[in-house]
């Protein structure tokens, strides 16, 4: 084989940028490719997973780099892992202000899982703040054993604002890629990897895929589960229309016949109708379902302390933008406190603007439910719908503002039970006198309080044997509004029954909970 064709074979190599929020990863993007995304991100943060194209001149010519930026908001989790799934190595971002933080080390964490190599890029080293020495010296203390430091991970110092150490960092992605012998047919079909998938109001399914291997035409047909698409709408990462992708290329392909799954394998077909009948193959086996909440199932009682409660079913429905975002949603909901009386019921989730029909979804049961949209709108018809049906819709373009929202419309929506809590309990030492429905008591308080005013019931050896209310106070013959632990008092009890000397009576507080 001559070197023309083992160079044709070699691969771009694919990257994952992960690290804590607010660490630089967007910034070292955009640096590397010459843009400005941070800017247009809701709130300063990556809420997507994007695939970028880069290259890299050094002194063995000019090589293409493909990256992937994850989000390092902790409920993005799924994207970051979907991210290292299908990259060969990955960049591990950490801040020189702030050294390992918790998405640092859960992030390394997703790295070991998918075991490929990694490196570590020291940002913002030009800040005021910066303390490299710091931030390796807290990486060690985690166990992240850096190069010179007693381990084998290579590292760099860089700065996204001056470009310090960004050439030295994309030597070190080669040489990693090279390392693990990256290499590509581009005269096979080509397959790969959907990492996310979205509906354009417009042009209708679309789906961003990485070409792991293989090529892309136009004219040829591409298959991912029950989904097919003829290649005739791709773009590159930049939008740009293209008739061909090369292996280590994001595209974004438009015409799906439905939503691919993310994280779903791709592959190259030729015609159509090889096309379809993998796609009827695929719709006739059977799919294990996966529980999308931490319960799909109807619930209308459980036990608490034995006891059977009614248990109300809050129905919610997702909408975002794109598919995978739909999975930090439901991190988020997941998260929320745990409530006997209360079911989060996820019914289903999709992409697109919020519509009538999601509304008729969660608004047609006995309890109203919720939409949650995230970076998408509602329909007029859908709010006007809402609003009739008492359904709660809302949007938003940050993963936390949602998150607070949700906790306080499920807090709303709780249901509140009576409960009676014990205020003090007393011993009746002598009963003074019955007349009718009052009586007079003499008794000690052995715990708490009791009030004048207050409700009480009387115990017989641990069994209730009847209630009524503290009419009046005394204590050592002066009226009292209470009495407190270890002090004698004289009552006059408002109940229809006669209580004993030796009977417990326990006062009690009714309270909402």
């Amino acid at each position: 084989m001559s070197p023309e064709n083992l160079t044709s074979r070699e691969r771009p190599p694919i990257v994952a940028v992960v690290g804590h929020i607010d660490h630089g990863k967007s910034t070292l993007l955009d640096y590397i490719r010459k843009t400005n995304i941070t800017e247009k991100e809701a709130g300063g943060i990556t809420q997507h997973l994007s695939a970028y194209e880069a290259q890299h001149t050094n002194a063995t010519g000019t090589h293409h780099i493909t990256f992937l930026d994850t989000p390092g908001h902790e409920a993005f989790r799924a994207m970051r892992l979907r991210g290292l799934e299908v990259a060969d190595v990955a960049v591990l971002v950490v801040s020189a202000e702030d050294g390992a933080k918790p998405q640092t080390l859960e992030a390394v964490k997703l790295i070991e899982e998918t075991k490929i190599p990694y490196i570590v890029a020291i940002t913002k080293i030009d800040k005021p703040g910066a303390d490299v020495e710091k931030a390796k010296m807290s990486l060690l203390e985690n166990g992240i054993y850096l190069e010179g430091l007693g381990g084998e991970i290579p590292f760099t110092p860089i700065s996204s604002k001056s470009g310090e150490g960004i050439p030295e960092l994309l030597d070190l992605i080669l040489l990693a890629g090279e390392l693990e012998g990256l290499s590509a047919d581009p005269e096979k079909p080509g397959q790969g990897l959907v990492i996310e998938a979205h509906l354009d109001p417009k042009r209708g399914n679309a789906a961003t895929l990485i070409v792991q291997d293989g090529s892309v035409e136009s004219g040829e047909f591409i298959i991912s589960g029950e989904s097919m698409a003829p290649v005739r709408i791709m773009e590159n990462f930049v939008g740009k229309p293209i008739k061909a992708a090369a292996p280590g290329s994001p595209i974004l392909i438009v015409g799906f016949s439905s939503l691919p799954q993310i994280g779903a394998t791709w592959r190259c077909v030729e015609t159509k109708k090889e096309a379809e009948a993998e796609v009827s193959l695929a719709k006739r086996e059977p799919v294990q379902q996966r529980s999308i909440a931490s319960s799909d199932a109807e619930v209308s009682a459980t036990e608490v302390g034995g006891e059977p409660i009614e248990v109300m079913n809050l129905p919610v429905f997702i909408k975002t933008d794109f598919a995978g975002t739909g999975d930090a949603v439901i991190h988020e909901i997941e998260k929320l406190p745990k409530h006997a009386r209360l079911n989060v019921h996820v019914v289903g989730r999709g992409t697109g603007p919020i519509s009538k029909s999601d509304v008729e979804l969660v608004g047609s049961g006995a309890v109203p439910g919720i939409i949650l949209g995230f970076n998408v709108k509602a329909d007029r018809d859908a709010v006007q719908l809402a609003e009739r049906l008492g359904v709660s819709a809302a949007t938003f373009s940050i993963i936390y503002e949602l998150t607070k929202w949700l906790e306080e419309e499920v807090e709303k929506r709780r249901p509140r039970a009576q409960m009676e809590e014990k205020t003090g309990a007393a011993k009746l030492l002598k009963v003074f006198s019955v007349v009718k429905n009052k009586v007079v008591v003499g008794g000690r308080v052995d715990e708490g309080e009791i009030l004048e005013g207050q409700d009480i019931k009387i115990m017989r050896r641990d069994v209730e044997v009847g209630r009524g209310t503290i009419s009046s106070l005394q204590t050592q013959k002066n009226a009292a509004k209470k009495v407190e632990k270890g002090n004698e008092f004289g009552a006059m009890l408002k109940i229809d029954f006669e209580p004993a000397a030796g009977d417990t009576l326990e006062a009690f507080a009714t309270v909402t909970k």
